[in-house]
């Protein structure tokens, strides 16, 4: 066990990090009761909690009954938003999944650790050096850094954090803190049905029978068994469902034919229920081994839904993106606004919808508080939720910014602060700037060299579609707007990470 030499001194510190707040709330309406009493402080249990982290792949804003889909039932995530908190406004740190897994596990931009779109496997070579793309080890880490407070932690899933997955050559799940980790690069191979591509600590696991989301929670649950003594833990299920290539139960298939216009659609609505039910089980093991008593569970995604067909396997990507504007790769809301609830089991917390703007950038400082853990020494983005977590409502001391070059809409920069949003194309003396899956030193200039242009402004708590231009009818907060864009991203671009074949 890996215990930090000022671990005693956080755990005394931490009886601080566990007083909770409870406030009345609208439970008919599952809404925040703005004239509710004053609330009252429940000091708790100072034992940090388990953290379980349920990660999909491409599920989109509107895939969850909760969230508004007319067909897919999800009863066990629905229960979780029931009596925990579900958010309207949550954001994933990329509209894209190596990238935003990387903002996730490092609390930064995922510009900061050069991981700027979708990691390559194999170790080809190409023009654009994205063959040498991975998560950097002087990265830190929310494993590494729970791990060392004490923590036992584990991955199931997809990882899609390294080029050379599996190999010496590149750091791997463990160098970042997983003590047990068993997962695929990317996809699960050949589909989601007996998966073929599973490594175990480093070992090929080989051909496996039944559906992947099911299969990791089967480890999950192997591992909590197996587990030694009373240190709390951290969990990541980084599920690879409703990513293609998607298979799903017969079973479930038959259920929504009814419902769908083709079997393709009837595929993926069953694949998202299939996710439910293992969340279900997990969720049933905790309760029936005493684990209910203190551990906090987040389910969310790791950006939006894939546009049907957008290439050749894509077949059954009916994935919902709501009233939202845009898909997955998109800088429009529904690339990375997507469902996040979040409930602590056995703890007292806000219960009901929250429409702060949080993001997946959060958890890095919210679970180090909650466990009495270092925070790294690099520059955070996120900013703790533990308010979220008492009040159902927080205010960001810095907005949340997204600069994502290779953007299937126009505006490759993002940013939101408050209500508001503003984007932005990049332009240089040879026109718009084209786009790139990555940077290194031989477009490094043509990045640094663009300016800020062809901004948009939406107010997104009257327009989530993003159907109104305001830059022109509020001048001064476009003004606003601008000027914090333009120190926040050259602020970003100047610590982004750049790749070079040389080092």
């Amino acid at each position: 066990m890996n215990i930090s030499m000022n671990y005693f001194k956080r755990v005394i510190i931490s009886i601080f990090f566990s007083i909770f707040v409870s406030c009345e709330t609208d439970v008919e309406n599952n809404t925040i009761d703005d004239d509710s009493e004053e609330p009252n402080i429940i000091i708790e249990n100072p034992k940090h909690p388990n953290i379980i982290l349920f990660l999909c792949d491409d599920l989109g804003y509107g895939d969850l009954t909760s969230y508004g889909h007319p067909h897919i039932k999800t009863p066990n995530i629905d229960s979780l938003a029931l009596s925990g908190i579900k958010l309207t406004d949550f954001y994933s740190t990329s509209p894209v999944c190596s990238p935003s897994r990387i903002g996730l596990l490092t609390g930064r931009s995922p510009n900061r650790a050069g991981v700027y779109d979708f990691i390559v496997g194999g170790g080809n070579q190409r023009g654009d050096l994205k063959d040498l793309v991975h998560l950097r080890p002087e990265e830190e880490t929310i494993p590494g850094l729970l791990k060392a407070a004490g923590y036992n932690t584990c991955l199931v899933g997809k990882w899609h954090g390294s080029s050379l997955f599996n190999s010496v050559e590149q750091p791997q799940p463990d160098f970042f803190g997983f003590e047990h980790w068993f997962a695929t690069h990317n996809n699960a191979s050949p589909t989601h049905k007996n998966p073929n591509n599973f490594i175990r600590n480093g070992e090929v696991v080989g051909a496996l029978d039944g559906f992947s989301s099911q299969i990791v929670v089967d480890e999950a649950i192997d591992w909590l068994e197996q587990k030694k003594g009373d240190n709390p833990f951290f969990l990541e299920v980084a599920f690879h469902e409703p990513h293609e290539p998607v298979e799903s139960p017969e079973i479930l298939v038959e259920k929504y034919l009814q419902y769908a216009t083709t079997r393709e659609e009837a595929e993926y609505f069953a694949n998202v229920e299939n996710v439910d039910i293992a969340v279900g089980r997990l969720i049933s093991y905790l309760k029936s081994n005493g684990y209910d008593e203190n551990t906090l569970v987040i389910f969310t995604s790791d950006n939006g839904p894939e546009t049907l067909n957008r290439y050749a396997k894509a077949n059954k990507s009916y994935g919902s993106s709501g009233n939202l504007k845009g898909m997955k790769l998109w800088t429009n809301e529904a690339g990375f606004r997507v469902p996040c609830i979040i409930n602590w089991l056995g703890k007292e917390t806000f219960v009901g919808t929250s429409n702060a703007v949080i993001s997946a950038l959060d958890f890095l400082p919210t679970f180090s508080e909650l466990s009495g853990a270092n925070l790294p020494m690099k520059a955070l983005d996120g900013e703790s939720i533990t308010q979220l977590l008492n009040m159902g409502d927080m205010q960001r001391e810095k907005p949340l910014l997204w600069s994502f070059y290779n953007a299937t809409n126009s505006q490759v920069i993002a940013m939101r602060d408050g209500d508001w949003k503003i984007m932005a194309q990049l332009k240089n003396k040879d026109g718009y700037l084209p786009k790139l899956r990555n940077i290194h030193n031989g477009n490094e200039n043509l990045v640094k060299e663009a300016v800020l242009t062809d901004f948009v402004l939406y107010n997104l708590k009257q327009d989530v579609n993003e159907t109104e231009d305001l830059v022109l009818k509020n001048p001064e907060v476009f003004d606003r707007m601008y000027k914090e864009l333009e120190i926040r991203y050259k602020e970003l671009l100047n610590d982004s990470y750049i790749w070079s074949r040389t080092e």
